[in-house]
This record gives C-alpha cells, sequence and structure tokens, in this order.
C-alpha cells in the first residue's frame, strides 16, 4: 500500500473517531433519551467540548472528500512523488493534530493547525496538475 493510501485509510479511520466521540459528547449533553428519540423537535445547541468536537467533525466533513478524491486520481493515475507523500502524511497528522486543539478550545494554534491539512491537499493537487 504506498504511504498516500495509507494516510487516507487512517483518515477514514479519524473520521469514524470523531463520529464516535462528538456523537458520545452530544448524548452525554443531551441526554440518552434525546439520541434515542426521533430527533424530530430542534435540539439547543451543543455547547463546550461537545460543541467543539461537533464542530471539529464538520470540518474534517469538508475537507475529507477533497483529500479523498484526490488521491485517488493520485493513484489511478500513477502519480506518487514526495510532493503527493508529503501532502497526505500533512492531511493526516494535521487533522489528527487539529482535533484535540479544537476540543480543548486553545485559540489561534488550531486555527494555525487548520492551514496544515489544507496544505496537504493543495500538495497533492501541485502534484497532480504537474504530472
Amino acid at each position: 500500500m504506498t504511504v498516500e493510501l495509507r494516510m487516507l485509510t487512517l483518515s477514514a479511520v479519524l473520521g469514524i473517531v470523531q463520529i464516535v466521540a462528538a456523537s458520545h459528547a452530544a448524548s452525554l449533553q443531551r441526554g440518552y433519551r434525546w439520541t434515542a428519540s426521533a430527533r424530530d423537535a430542534k435540539a439547543e445547541p451543543l455547547r463546550g467540548v461537545a460543541g467543539r468536537l461537533d464542530r471539529a467533525l464538520r470540518n474534517f466533513l469538508e475537507t475529507f472528500a477533497l483529500f479523498a478524491a484526490v488521491v485517488l486520481v493520485a493513484h489511478a493515475t500513477g502519480t506518487h512523488n514526495a510532493l503527493t507523500e508529503w501532502g497526505a502524511r500533512l492531511y493526516f497528522w494535521g487533522r489528527l493534530a487539529y482535533v484535540p486543539l479544537y476540543a480543548a478550545g486553545v485559540p489561534l494554534i488550531r486555527s494555525l493547525v487548520w492551514n496544515v491539512p489544507t496544505i496537504g491537499i493543495l500538495l497533492v493537487v501541485v502534484a497532480l496538475l504537474i504530472g
């Protein structure tokens, strides 16, 4: 398995972990009766760690499809080089660092770390464009 596909797989695992963590935090805040309900009524916004985990998950979901797309295109076209490897690594490790920083409410550094996965995606795109 290439580095890029390994990072994609690990990113998918990270996404699953984020879904479970955000869901559990929401259930702890809103109660398991809410979790088991049909959720037809509008719920109160999540606060604190639960809200931050939910927002971190939403941010992950906004970028994961783009990352997966460029990694899979690189794989399909046989584009495998230092740019694609570093891009994939930056995406995964940046996303991994981002979650606890966001959950803990760390200002500024969290925002700076947000750029790391985005740069990773762009590196893979550049590798594809320059062939």
